[in-house]
């Protein structure tokens, strides 16, 4: 699904518009339909329902939704904020039919005037501000929304949480509705995938309403989200004539005293995710470990405690390094021997990405096309930091170019940003995978896929996503709780099911 900013939803709304000759209103009726539909098999046939509205389209929205909701015979009134010298056309065309419908159903609410003293089981729906809005709200709107977000009464915004831009995280004293639920139209908004929105969006449901296909297709958008449609051209089901050596070989390069489960579960998850083989390089410590914990891994040691030289890796077709590996003296001395010989894309994790934070001259060493899967902690360390995670990830699109590498950006929303600056939202995963060993689990998913002949950039994207649905699926029977990073290795395989069975 591509993401778009507001300047190109309001001309995918206007080429609508025209392409279907239809009225604005038309479009408004649409959308508002949904936004019912929603609320109808949401909420019980007694709810009541209070619309809030501003004097732009977002309010025209509320008083089509508050005028459908009474059709329905819901109880509902609508409150006008004229906080505008005058209302849109759209807006001031759908007064005018609430009016025509009950007169009584509306009231304006004047400057400086607030709302009190609602019933808490009302529910309050937001149409106040919209996706037009081009700075903080201030004054006496700024203050209306604080004041509703003292009530305890369930909140669904329409479109956007007002106050919220679609294409910038708030500061942190900007007022903002906070949300249970957002109704947004055919798209998410990028705002809505990062972890400073959470609090004002709530759930995020998207409702299709039907906008025009031919200006969604030839409008480029560098931010999309990874869907199971995406992973159609990526995913390759395995030819009946095959062997191992078909899958391609993954080495994972890790480990330390104390730290060899960090390879366990790295090792277990690439052969998990279709590796041919999987041979773990990691200190002699942990050779007994690997040999009883995955039986299916080859193993080679270097090194007592802590890995002392990487060697032999030209013979494997993929390469993941840096689970558990250690930052001391001499896995610094391997890394930066190997980084100047390699040529082959890499999947670069954990200490070894700590490695390159403390000398990061090895960046511009680094083979084309690795893959770097930092948390927002390791990228700091790598790039440096920065305000909020949004400008956070924009600077991934920019080190990423320059560097020509793929940035696996680890989080609730998961970016993979590739070497060309395009940018990937994952939308599967949950809280439950932060747990310790769950980035291990990751590192080897992908480096079992780019060594099964995948682009560096697909790796990531079919990697994440797999990755994410495991641990969906994992929660199911197990919950957010109790998920261990191992669970997620044991639901890989359902989670490959899901995406290669037709109509799963």
């Amino acid at each position: 699904m591509k993401i778009f900013n507001a300047a190109q939803l309001h001309a995918c709304d206007a080429y609508t518009i025209q392409a279907s000759a239809i009225h604005s209103t038309d479009l408004m009726e649409r959308a508002a339909g949904k936004c019912v539909d929603w609320l109808r098999n949401t909420f019980p046939k007694d709810t009541l329902f209070v619309v809030l509205c501003g004097t732009g389209n977002n309010g025209g929205d509320g008083l089509v939704i508050a005028r459908l909701l009474r059709q329905r015979l819901f109880g509902v009134k609508a409150f006008l904020l004229r906080f505008g010298k005058e209302l849109s056309d759209d807006c001031n065309t759908n007064l005018q039919r609430l009016k025509l419908l009950d007169e009584n159903l509306v009231t304006i609410v004047e400057p400086e005037t607030f709302i009190s003293d609602l019933p808490p089981h009302i529910v309050i729906i937001d149409a106040i501000l919209g996706t037009g809005l081009s700075r903080p709200a201030s004054g006496w709107i700024g203050a209306f929304i604080t004041s509703i977000n003292k009530m305890p009464n369930r909140k669904v915004a329409i479109d956007m949480p007002s106050g919220l831009s679609a294409d910038t995280i708030p500061d942190k004293e900007s007022p903002v509705l906070k949300a249970d639920d957002t109704l947004t139209f055919q798209f998410y908004k990028r705002t809505f995938l990062h972890p400073e929105s959470d609090i004002f969006t709530g759930k995020v449901h998207i409702l299709d309403i039907g906008l025009d296909s031919t200006f969604i297709n030839a409008t480029h958008s560098h931010y999309r989200t990874i869907d199971k449609e995406n992973l159609v051209a990526i995913y390759k089901p395995r030819p009946a004539y095959s062997h191992k050596g078909t899958f391609g070989s993954a080495l994972l390069v890790g480990g330390s005293y104390g730290k060899i489960g960090a390879m366990v579960l790295c090792s277990k998850a690439a052969l998990r995710a279709g590796a041919g083989t999987a041979t773990a390089l990691l200190p002699h410590c942990g050779y007994e470990i690997i040999q009883a914990a995955v039986p299916e891994a080859m193993c080679i040691t270097s090194g007592e405690n802590v890995i002392e030289s990487i060697s032999g890796w030209e013979k494997f077709s993929a390469i993941g390094i840096g689970p558990g590996m250690s930052t001391d003296e001499k896995p610094l001395a391997a890394f930066i021997e190997f980084i100047d010989s390699c040529k082959q894309p890499l999947v670069i994790d954990a200490d070894a990405l700590n490695i390159i934070g403390q000398h990061h001259e090895i960046l511009a060493k680094l083979p084309m096309g690795s893959i770097l899967t930092p948390h927002p902690k390791e990228f700091a360390r790598l790039f440096g930091e920065n305000t909020n995670s949004m400008i956070q990830l924009d600077n991934a699109r920019i080190q990423a170019m320059r560097y020509n590498v793929n940035i696996v950006l680890k989080g609730h929303n998961t970016a993979v940003v590739t070497s060309e600056g395009e940018c990937w939202y994952n939308t599967t995963g949950n809280p439950g995978m932060a747990t310790a060993g769950s980035g291990d689990v990751l590192t080897g998913v992908i480096t079992g896929l780019l060594a099964q002949g995948h682009q560096p950039h697909e790796a990531a994207m079919l990697g994440v996503f797999l990755h994410g649905l495991a641990g969906d699926m994992a929660v199911k029977d197990l919950s957010e709780e109790a998920l261990i990073a191992g669970d997620i290795v044991e639901y890989l395989g359902k989670a490959f099911l899901s995406i290669s069975e037709p109509g799963s």
